[in-house]
């Protein structure tokens, strides 16, 4: 078991005094039999009153709903979570699924079908002849081991690039920049997944790393895929290899765009600053 402790730190600087519409914050650690919470909170200036509930994927949510005006907006979530998903690799895929392709039971596909949305059709056919740089159909190849493919060929032929902008690139914008910041890698791995039949979906989350190039102190995200036996298994296509103990998930969704970490409205002048830091360090 290792004990990681996370401080993650938002600022709002607004040109003027606003009226702060409801916020929706995603912050908390998902809680399962790998990840324990031992201490969270979750501090907001102007005060606001909390309202939690978990959503339709499982994910806790806080609204905070304002009653003051303010210029600026500080929200600053502390955790200290027990990680014990030492063994990334240590699962059991059933006997059926273990090669590539396999087929999902009826009852399980009727609740995965969501996950399976397959992309246009224009995307769907680039994303086959991306696929083919890899994989041939016919080819024997175990389910796993074609997952982890994807996820090597994504972090070696793509470059990693730091995007400050909002949402996150068309599959065709990062197969012809040829570059993208990890939501976006995540998203094409998604999309590949799903293009293969497999139910696939995406993570937001924090990642344990010294800094580089790719960890400087932010939110991270990758995809996860459903494998019979052994559930929504984490793959990492910014650093090329399964999701492990260093991976801290928040919030899952089928689309990306529905999890990000603050979500809200202001009314006043227009213009506005954020500044954020992401401090995930290891405890004794």
């Amino acid at each position: 078991m290792q004990r990681y402790k996370i401080l993650h730190r938002t600022y709002y600087n607004f040109s003027g005094a606003v009226s702060l519409g409801p916020h929706t914050f995603l912050l908390r650690p998902r809680e399962d039999h790998d990840l324990r919470i031992e201490s969270s909170s979750l501090t907001i200036t102007p005060p606001a009153t909390l309202r939690w509930h978990r959503d339709v994927e499982g994910n806790s949510v806080a609204i905070a709903t304002f009653d003051s005006p303010t210029q600026q907006l500080l929200v600053e979530s502390k955790a200290i979570i027990q990680q014990y998903n030492e063994e990334p690799l240590e699962f059991l895929v059933e006997d059926y699924a273990i090669h590539y392709p396999f087929r999902y039971p009826t009852d399980d596909k009727i609740l995965l079908s969501p996950y399976m949305t397959l992309p246009k059709d224009k995307t769907q056919q680039q994303l086959a002849e991306w696929i083919a740089h890899f994989w041939k159909p016919g080819e024997a190849i175990q389910t796993y081991t074609l997952l982890q493919r994807v996820a090597t060929y994504i972090y070696q032929t793509l470059s990693y690039r730091i995007r400050e902008e909002p949402g996150v690139q068309t599959i065709a914008e990062t197969l012809s920049f040829g570059t993208g910041s990890c939501r976006d890698f995540a998203a094409l791995f998604m999309q590949t997944a799903r293009c293969l039949g497999l139910a696939s979906r995406f993570v937001s989350g924090y990642l344990y790393a010294l800094p580089s190039t790719t960890n400087f102190g932010a939110t991270h995200a990758w995809a996860e895929v459903y494998l019979p036996g052994a559930g929504w298994k984490g793959f990492d296509p910014t650093l090329g290899k399964i999701a492990g103990t260093d991976h801290i998930a928040v919030a899952v969704a089928r689309l990306p765009e529905s999890v990000p970490p603050i979500a809200g409205s202001f009314v006043g002048m227009p213009g506005s600053s954020m500044d954020v830091g992401v401090w995930v360090t290891k405890e004794a």
